[in-house]
């Protein structure tokens, strides 16, 4: 169980400067009063997970989370703590147990004791699975099961959760009078749905929101306001479905940053790439500047297998507009629960597009790295190469694929090397 003190949020609005706010300004080389003032502000927010603190929000580093937990069907601890360990070596900033299999409790309690970053949770899976079991159907699921299940967890540890608290009668309402081709994918807001229009009754983190920031309160858990309509295709992308869940996200956000409870905004989700920029800034308008998580975003619907890199494509260009957390995506999305290798793929695919928006936003850190791979590539310095590639291991494979007939060279061109010709005949010092 997490240690009571203030809130980040009310601390940084009173001018106090916490350790946490001294540490990310140190970890993100950015001024701290003004890094005091954005959280305060609500633009940044501050997870923490036993002695870490994380920073995300506006101008930082863009932040990526990776997504592990069983499932009915695959149900097994072991194989989740190996997806944790490949997920945090490969540079995940944060991880989400989605688990829907098996001890939900233990799988859950065991992953933050294992994990090194902070560990988000979605209460509601739990809440319905608990109720089904129990009572044999979602439509008996007591409104203070939710609340009770979303302390469990805040007891537990967890830094983050996803509440689907935007999606009220009034959105469902919206969806009914402009149906949509891919319907809902969103499995939180699925249940709520479900819920909601079997009891003929309001969603009770949108009736009861007041009780939500009381809990936040209480164990300083971050918010993060999911998009239970998100599109689920192309076809349905910024619909007004989408915006009528996004307006009321806005609401209660800015409710909740008066209480001094810090917020995150979940975004799309399937949307074409000229509509990233688009959905950026009505997010940052409408939510009062709260940092943004996006599910990618997928930028194509027709690439099975390879969503990792639809998910890249879309993160990179989000990365850059302004979205300041990205969800990474797997081969296996749409498919199947991914594996440990799945987990790896989807890492280091969304740590590069977190990296490339980073450069477009001109975070200094990022581009200076780049730098120096530059520097170190025309060398030809394959150690310091490797030591700044995110993937050491495949560095390592495909260097060594062929025989090497000279070791300053790759067998791409061989002693055909264009820098190390020019660097013979034109004589300029490498590096200036």
């Amino acid at each position: 169980m997490k240690n009571m003190f203030s809130l980040e949020k009310e601390l940084a609005k009173k001018g106090i400067i916490s350790e946490a706010v001294k540490k990310i300004a140190e970890q993100e080389n950015v001024e701290v009063e003004r890094l005091g003032e954005k959280v305060a502000e609500g633009k940044v927010v501050i997870l923490k997970h036993k002695d870490k603190v994380l920073g995300i929000g506006e101008g930082l580093r863009t932040k990526i989370n990776a997504n592990i937990g069983t499932s009915p069907d695959v149900c097994d601890l072991e194989l989740e703590i190996k997806k944790l360990e490949i997920a945090e070596k490969y540079g995940t900033d944060t991880i989400m147990d989605l688990s829907i299999g098996g001890d939900i409790d233990k799988i859950r309690k065991k992953i933050i004791e294992k994990s090194n970053v902070p560990v988000g949770t979605v209460p509601i899976y739990q809440a319905v699975i608990e109720s089904i079991e129990k009572n044999g159907a979602i439509i008996k699921m007591p409104e203070d099961k939710i609340f009770e299940t979303i302390e469990r967890h805040a007891i537990d540890g967890v830094s983050f959760i996803t509440v689907h608290c935007g999606l009220n009668l009034k959105a469902i309402e919206r969806l009914k009078k402009n149906p949509r081709k891919s319907l809902v994918v969103s499995r939180g807001g699925a249940f709520l749905i479900m819920w909601m229009i079997m009891n003929e009754k309001e969603n009770p983190l949108y009736k009861n929101f007041d009780r939500l920031i009381e809990i936040a309160r209480r164990y300083d858990l971050v918010l993060s306001l999911g998009d239970g309509l998100r599109p689920g295709g192309l076809i349905d992308s910024t619909d007004s479905s989408q915006i009528e869940e996004l307006l009321t996200l806005g609401e209660l956000t800015k409710y909740a940053q008066e209480r001094n409870i810090q917020i995150i905004v979940e975004g799309p989700g399937h949307i074409p790439i000229n509509e990233i920029e688009t959905n950026i800034q009505l997010e940052k308008k409408i939510c009062n500047g709260a940092p943004f998580y996006v599910l990618g975003p997928i930028v194509t619907d027709i690439a099975p297998g390879y969503d990792h890199i639809t998910g890249a494509i879309g993160g990179a260009i989000a990365a850059w507009k302004g979205a300041d957390f990205l969800c990474y995506v797997t081969p296996s999305e749409h498919l199947s629960l991914p594996g440990v290798e799945e987990v790896k793929e989807g890492v280091i695919a969304s740590k590069i597009a977190a990296h490339v928006g980073d450069i477009g936003k001109g975070i200094k850190k990022a581009i200076d790295i780049d730098f120096l791979m530059d520097i170190a590539r025309t060398k030809r310095n394959w150690k310091e190469e490797k030591k700044i590639s995110i993937d050491k291991e495949k560095f390592e494979k495909l260097r060594n694929k062929f025989p090497l007939r000279e070791r300053d060279v790759c067998t791409m061109c061989g002693k055909y090397c264009a820098i190390k010709i020019v660097e013979k005949y034109i004589g300029v010092k490498v590096g200036c």
